[in-house]
Parts: C-alpha cells; structure tokens; sequence
C-alpha cells in the first residue's frame, strides 16, 4: 500500500513537474531543443518511476529505520538550504558546502568531506560555466 501511496504521489509531482516546465518563457535566441526539453526530459523520467511503482508495488517494503530517516531529514534540509544560498553566496561556495555536508553524511572523513565538496563544485562549475558556457549564479565574489 505504501508503494502505492509514494507512486501516487511521485507521479502528481511529475505531471505538476512538466506543466511548471512547459511554462518556461522561451527567448527570441534559443537552441533547438529550447530550455523546456531538459526539464521536461526529468518529469517523464520520474513520471515513468512513478507509474513502474504503481503497477509493480513491492510486497514488503523496507522503511528506514528513525536513525536512517533523520539522514533523510537532514539531507531534505542541506539541499533547500542550498536553494536559498545559491542566490546570497553563489554556485561554487554554495555547491560546495552541500556537497561537503552531503558527502559527510554518506561516510567519509571531515577533511575528505570538504576536498569532494570543493572539487565537486569547481568540476561542474568549470564543465558547466567555461565548457558550456552556461550561466550559474554568481555571489558576491563573482563565482
């Protein structure tokens, strides 16, 4: 039932996902595919998911135990902070304090935590700014 329940809602969350998408303003300059597709492409994945969950439902699913689940919460917390900073500190200093917190909680060292968040920032940001030419947000240090 509780399968049932996530796939459910997983797929309300979908459709709402792509209408939202659909109703990206396009520019005059646009590629081909425009910025609708990417978006998109991500709501039919999880709508696909969700459909999957609802026909195929586990028998016995497993819940996390409320240890596992406060790493959930916590996690759910980190990213909609990361949301919030994006805007005040930019990408790479925002990307990676979440990367850090995240790679912390998934098991390694504090120092190891904090060399993945800071190359994992500096990775997308150079792939996606330098290499593709793709606007991030930019803090007030201008990264």
């Amino acid at each position: 039932m509780s399968d049932r329940i996530l796939g459910s809602t997983c797929l309300v969350l979908a459709l709402l996902y792509i209408y939202f998408a659909l109703q990206t303003p396009v520019g005059f300059v646009s590629d081909p595919m425009g910025p609708k597709a990417f978006p998109v492409g991500i709501g039919v994945v999880l709508a696909i998911g969700a459909v999957y969950t609802l026909l195929k439902p586990d028998p016995e699913p497993v819940w996390p135990r409320l240890g596992r689940f406060g790493e959930i919460v916590f996690a759910v917390v980190v990213m909609v902070a990361y949301t919030y900073a994006l805007p005040e500190f930019g990408f790479v200093v925002s990307t990676s304090v979440a990367a850090g917190l995240l790679s912390w909680r998934l098991g390694a060292g504090p120092l190891a935590a904090a060399v993945a968040g800071i190359g994992i920032a500096v990775a997308i940001f150079v792939i996606f700014r330098l290499v593709l030419g793709l606007s991030l947000a930019v803090g007030p240090w201008g990264f």
